[in-house]
């Protein structure tokens, strides 16, 4: 990333740029390289022109959202990592005739239940206590507990790399499992959730009950990235990987969770390698043992 290119970033984002910025500041393993450059985008004009920019000369891009379900390893990161915030990160319209939510890609999942909630907007609980923001949400197909995001998607908005924003309707959108089919480079900027009328005190009490099972069951007191690893068909990657033994193994600063045997967390001193030496190392028993091909959910990026 050359002088020239550092400078239009500037005059396009201002004071939202940060060059070679620390990942283990913005992800939730805390772990991770440098980037070349990190841009806090604030409202939709200003993307499309640094995106339009970005892809012209061929600069790759990363949307970051919370920073969770993500791994960046220890060499860093070529090109630039996007923050929704501003704009994208608030309630755009509530409709209180037919009961939906217009949230922002930058907004925190916990804020948005927060907000339901307040309104008395049922249909998100599930998503209580989930790490990240609601593109993010998206564009992974986020859920618990059987329920998925795409079952209350009405629309979804993205900017595609021509830098034209599209409303997508649900019927014209493409969910699988844990993601959502989106054309390269293409960026959810907001969602429209259907929802469901119900007392505050009603849904405030599912959320609590959703939030207490999850501390129950997974180790949030350490830094994750959440649940590493889809789960196979008609089974459980946590079964798997504490079927072969590796509940409680730890390389370097990083263990296979003793809570949970399908999050991956630091101990305070981890590396990105010794995380990605966790991960490998399930895979490779699993598969050794099992006969099944585990597939990560989280998105491992960045140089070795």
């Amino acid at each position: 990333m050359d002088a020239h290119i550092k400078e239009r970033m500037k005059e396009i984002g201002g004071e939202t740029i940060l060059f070679d910025a620390p990942m283990s500041q913005y992800t939730t393993f805390r772990v991770g390289g440098n980037v070349e450059a990190m841009y806090r985008s604030g409202n939709v004009e200003e993307l499309k022109e640094m995106v339009v920019f970005l892809i012209d000369e061929g600069i790759p891009y990363l949307i970051l959202g919370a920073g969770s379900n993500l791994l960046v390893r220890d060499g860093g990161l070529d090109g630039v990592a996007i923050v929704l915030d501003g704009s994208f990160a608030s309630i755009e319209d509530t409709n209180m005739a037919e009961p939906h939510i217009v949230a922002g890609a930058g907004l925190l999942l916990d804020k948005l239940v927060d907000l339901c909630t307040e309104r008395g907007l049922a249909g998100v609980e599930f998503l209580a206590g989930i790490p990240g923001t609601v593109g993010g949400a998206v564009a992974m197909n986020a859920g618990s507990e059987g329920q998925e995001i795409k079952d209350v998607i009405g629309e979804v908005t993205v900017l595609t790399r021509c830098g034209v924003v599209e409303r997508r309707d649900r019927f014209g959108l493409s969910f699988t499992y844990r993601g959502l089919d989106l054309g390269m480079g293409e960026i959810v900027l907001n969602a429209r959730l259907n929802l469901k009328f119900d007392k505050p005190a009603s849904i405030r009490k599912r959320v609590i009950s959703r939030v207490k099972r999850r501390k129950d069951r997974f180790p949030l007191d350490m830094a994750s990235a959440g649940s590493v690893f889809k789960n196979p068909e008609a089974d459980h990657a946590g079964r798997l990987i504490d079927a072969v033994g590796l509940k409680g193994k730890r390389v370097g600063g990083a263990m296979i969770s003793p809570k949970h045997a399908n999050f991956i967390v630091s101990t305070g001193k981890a590396s990105a390698s010794d995380i990605v030496a966790l991960v490998d190392l399930a895979m490779a028993k699993v598969r050794e043992i099992f006969g099944i091909q585990l597939i990560p959910e989280i998105k491992i990026v960045g140089k070795a």
